[in-house]
């Protein structure tokens, strides 16, 4: 089960009132920095601009042309070391809907292979050694050394 903290939603529905939910400023400055690092081809640089939003970047960690992560709250994401993080990945560390607004913390172990196009999202943990397949949705936790596969995401077999 995801792990997510809820607030109420401040009108009609709460993507219409996200600058109360996180600094305008500060969005700008993430959205800056990831979509720098979404197109840089320099794996080195990319992890330094994504720990320049708060997000905790492991060593060597790889990430794939393309991937996208939270713009309000990359604080909330925690990636381990020597994880690959394929094409067009995206993570999420919040969800908006109509009668509230969640946030969750992404925590992704150590090894973990996150296939291209796969989104995570906000509250799930991905145990270390873990593989999920490309076009894969991870809505729940993944435990270690598995592989994960689907829409939404199945387990397939151990690792």
């Amino acid at each position: 089960m995801r792990k997510l903290r809820s607030f109420p939603s401040q009108g009609r529905n709460s993507l219409l009132k996200w600058y109360r939910a996180k600094n305008p400023f500060r969005v700008i400055f993430n959205f800056l920095l990831i979509y720098a690092a979404r197109y840089m081809p320099s794996l080195s640089v990319k992890r330094f601009l994504y720990r320049l939003t708060g997000m905790k970047v492991g060593k060597d960690v790889a990430v794939g042309l393309g991937a996208v992560f939270d713009i309000f709250f990359p604080e909330l994401i925690e990636i381990g070391d020597n994880c690959i993080i394929g094409y067009g990945v995206t993570l999420l560390a919040h969800e908006f809907l109509i009668d509230e607004w969640r946030v969750g913390e992404v925590r992704i172990g150590k090894n973990v292979l996150i296939g291209a196009n796969s989104t995570v999202l906000a509250g799930v943990t991905i145990g270390s050694n873990s593989q999920i397949s490309a076009c894969s949705l991870v809505n729940r936790d993944i435990p270690p050394n598995s592989f994960y596969a689907g829409i939404p995401a199945r387990k397939v077999r151990a690792v």
